[in-house]
């Protein structure tokens, strides 16, 4: 009892919250949608808890329960097709994006590639474009009016270059704004890799190809295991593309799980077919961290050497051309959003008929309440993010409170489709009925987007040394006041990098905001998507623009943070 009252302090008060926060809205939400996947149909936990009748309710469901919906997966053509072709739109994409990665990657680390830097920026773009968008920009180009197919169609061409209304058209707009994730850690792999080994095959005299094929790319390839992972996960979780360019009858899983929950209200289809999800991206995060832990070919070779750029023209050049039609794609995507925005009308020509700015006009009057929610909403999200995160922070580094880390970790394997599905579920009856609510939406933002506001604060939190915090402590300050008044300041400049990237993902969400968003509290992504649905395509792309610039500008800013955080802790 006294080591209760102990703890029952304001540090040990804000445990137990953070505690309940994640019980609540992650762990309670996972184990209701994985057993509502037996019962196949909703089950009222919080209920349960209070009412004997609701308990008995729930009893009488599982002596009801059933392993339909996991046979289903195999047994219906609609769920197995969708899981099928899920998996091998994420194969083909991972695939086909580390082959186009390695080039860049290697152009942008070890040579002296020409606009080397211009290249570099320019491979940012995709990653400040939602999902949603590049997919219906190449609409726009590839449609049937799209300025891609005419230019097609007048050298001989019949019907799409390529359909953007397919498997290969939602593989193309991943590949070309996916790749990205995997270019970076493969650049930064080229970097850190020994030259000194390289240098050694050359002086015994192997040729370029053989060194850079037997020497060089083992050195890369846990780099290149851990990101085709991620590639992998994140195509297979993506809502945005699929769920604008995916005919009715193609199926995929994310789009299924959507269709039956907003569709058919099918309990127990959405929910199995979420159990699925959550378990293949978290056995493709589970071999990332084992390729990565497990598969180490570094080499002791005292101090490195300073690399030497490659300067050979018939390699850069060659490296240049390619990075330039890689690149080219997703930067002619962004420009034809913005001459769609800004046309009076673009019908069967390669330029629209005229200009105007009426489009943009018409969402800052019309459209204005749907971006000061998606602001309202992402600022809420932030709230919540930053209180949650600083506090996991501060137990996990100074409590070694590893329940904590690995909570925290448990979202980035979630896709958002999942999320939203288990929330929605959770909370749609009383006593916490808070699906249709803006409450509910900004913890499902929140929750997406705590692990990378975590991890800023989590490396900020290390830097910081317990004598600061002990020496208030000693002074006569509670730890809760220490940790208010000495640790949190110092945490700062790792929450506000942290803060920003968490406004800008929340920004552009896609998948909870389409499935979760009452019609009062619609921000942004949910009107320009429901604008798409109504081919109001004129609005849809003013507003995508709007989108992506509030994207650019936060975005800036982040970097800017970042980079200072860095120097001071330098």
């Amino acid at each position: 009892m006294k080591k209760i009252k102990e703890n029952l302090n304001g540090l040990g008060i804000l445990k137990i919250l953070v505690y309940v926060f994640f019980l609540l809205f992650l762990v309670i939400p996972l184990l209701s949608i994985f057993l509502v996947s037996f019962t196949d149909e909703p089950i009222n936990i919080f209920g349960s808890l209070i009412s004997l009748e609701t308990l008995q309710t729930t009893i009488n469901q599982f002596q009801n329960a059933t392993l339909d919906n996991f046979t289903a997966i195999f047994q219906n053509s609609t769920y197995f097709a969708s899981l099928k072709n899920s998996l091998y739109l994420a194969i083909t994409v991972s695939l086909i994006v580390m082959i186009i990665c390695i080039p860049i990657a290697y152009g942008i680390a070890r040579t002296k590639m020409p606009f080397k830097k211009t290249i570099s920026a320019l491979c940012t773009i995709p990653l400040v474009i939602p999902t949603f968008i590049s997919g219906y920009s190449f609409i726009i180009m590839f449609g049937r009016s799209g300025w891609a197919t005419q230019i097609y169609q007048y050298f001989g061409g019949e019907g799409f270059f390529i359909d953007p209304y397919s498997m290969t058209g939602i593989a193309i707009v991943q590949i070309f704004f996916f790749f990205p994730y995997a270019l970076w850690p493969m650049v930064a792999a080229f970097k850190v890799s020994d030259i000194s080994l390289e240098e050694a095959s050359r002086n015994m005299g192997a040729k370029s190809w053989l060194t850079f094929s037997t020497v060089t790319m083992p050195l890369v390839i846990p780099g290149m295991l851990s990101t085709a992972l991620v590639i992998f996960a994140v195509s297979f979780s993506d809502f945005g593309t699929p769920i604008i360019l995916a005919p009715t009858d193609l199926n995929l899983i994310v789009v299924e799980a959507y269709r039956e929950i907003s569709g058919f209200f099918n309990w127990g289809g959405a929910a199995i077919l979420t159990v699925v999800m959550i378990a293949i991206a978290g056995l493709a995060y589970w071999l990332q961290n084992y390729f990565t832990k497990n598969m180490n070919y570094g080499s002791v070779s005292g101090k490195p050497k300073q690399i030497k750029l490659n300067d050979n023209k018939m390699l850069t050049i060659p490296l240049f051309v390619f990075s330039s039609l890689i690149i080219i794609v997703p930067l002619l995507s962004l420009l034809t959003v913005l001459l769609q925005s800004i046309a009076t009308t673009w019908g069967r020509g390669l330029l629209p008929n005229g200009y105007t700015l009426e489009h943009y006009q018409t969402i800052f009057t019309s459209s204005l309440g749907n971006i000061q929610n998606s602001i309202v909403l992402a600022l809420g999200a932030l709230v919540i993010s930053v209180v949650v995160s600083a506090a996991v922070a501060y137990f996990v580094v100074r409590h070694r409170s590893t329940a904590l880390d690995f909570v925290t970790t448990v979202p980035l394997i979630v896709p958002g489709i999942a999320v939203g599905i288990a929330l929605i579920q959770t909370f749609n009856t009383a006593p916490l009925q808070l699906t249709g609510t803006a409450f509910i939406l900004i913890v499902a933002y929140a929750m997406r987007r705590l692990p990378y506001m975590v991890r800023s604060t989590m490396s900020t939190m290390k830097s910081i040394k317990a004598d600061i915090e002990e020496a208030a402590i000693n002074l006569g300050a509670s730890t809760f006041t220490a940790l208010l008044t000495v640790v949190g300041p110092l945490m700062l400049p790792g929450i506000a990098a942290g803060a920003i990237l968490v406004f800008v993902t929340v920004i552009k969400e896609t998948s909870i905001s389409i499935l979760m968003a009452p019609a009062s509290w619609a921000p942004m992504s949910l009107a320009i998507f429901q604008n798409v649905m109504r081919a109001e395509y004129y609005s849809a792309a003013a507003m995508s623009i709007v989108l992506v610039v509030i994207v650019i500008v936060f975005q800036l800013i982040a970097e800017k943070l970042t980079n200072r955080s860095e120097k001071k802790m330098k």
